[in-house]
């Protein structure tokens, strides 16, 4: 039986799976393109993270690709240079890589997301920062 490609449905459209695209994007949620991947020894992270409602985040960055998916509540994300955009529930967005930022849980509720790091081995998925801009 030769290959056949599956696609995003996994060749099980017919059996009532319903697949549904959050993310599909080479650039940022600002609008910059993402950056190449690192060399060395892929490693991939999943978590799930819960903000307490009002909690904004300390400033950071990222130095590798993510994305995440909103499964409760909103997130308002902010740049150093104020600039700034909120994702609710349902939403997903591809992380900004090498850019300080901050998150904030907006309404009465928790923010609960599940976040997806595609790194190397040995690379941290964030780094905390005072006001220092990494590199792009």
């Amino acid at each position: 039986m030769p290959e056949a490609w599956a696609h995003d449905d996994h060749g099980a459209a017919g059996l009532g799976v319903e697949v549904r695209e959050l993310a599909n994007s080479s650039k940022e949620w600002d609008g910059r393109i993402l950056p190449p991947y690192p060399s060395g020894q892929p490693q991939v992270k999943v978590l799930r993270i819960t903000i307490p409602a009002g909690v904004r985040l300390p400033l950071h960055w990222h130095p590798v690709i993510n994305a995440a998916v909103i499964l409760k509540g909103a997130l308002s994300l902010e740049l150093a240079d104020g600039s700034r955009r909120t994702f609710g529930e349902g939403e997903a967005l591809v992380e900004v890589v090498n850019t300080v930022h901050t998150g904030q849980a907006l309404g009465d509720g928790p923010v609960e997301l599940v976040v997806f790091y595609a790194g190397v081995q040995g690379s941290p998925t964030t780094v905390l920062t005072t006001t220092a801009q990494p590199p792009r």
